[in-house]
């Protein structure tokens, strides 16, 4: 678990200005290593005893995603989670219980990426196993 002075350190690094409702939703998000969705982070918030709205749980977690404090994982159109792993990393997703782990890249190496179109660079590469339970 982090401190409130490293998280706010680590909002800072990333050109985050470290309100009070981003420390807390920040401290959500880094307490443990865990997918969540903005449902999930706006009931963990409000059971810890943050105030905060559904806007601000959203357009906080949207302004981390942009300046690459977390990654927004999209399992499907209907289904987002937050991830504060930033690193290379794949994912496996249940489609019965809904959990996203984490799967290390080197497990699934990637070596050949088909040419890119012109004027372009790869930033990265996701990859989501979709599992069901037997």
């Amino acid at each position: 678990m982090l401190s409130s002075e490293e998280l706010a350190q680590r909002l800072d690094a990333h050109g985050i200005l470290p309100t009070q409702q981003r420390l807390q939703l920040a401290d959500v998000l880094f307490s443990a290593h865990r997918h969540l969705s903005a449902d999930q982070v706006l009931s963990e918030a409000t059971a810890r005893g943050y105030s905060v709205s559904k806007a601000t749980v959203y357009n906080t977690l949207g302004l981390f995603a942009r300046k690459g404090l977390i990654r927004e994982v999209i399992v499907d159109p209907s289904r987002v989670f937050y991830d504060p792993n930033t690193g290379p990393h794949h994912h496996f997703y249940n489609l019965d219980t809904g959990e996203l782990i984490d799967l290390d890249p080197e497990r699934l190496p990637i070596h050949d990426l088909p040419p890119l179109p012109a004027g372009t660079v790869a930033e990265g590469v996701d990859v989501i196993i979709r599992v069901r339970n037997q």
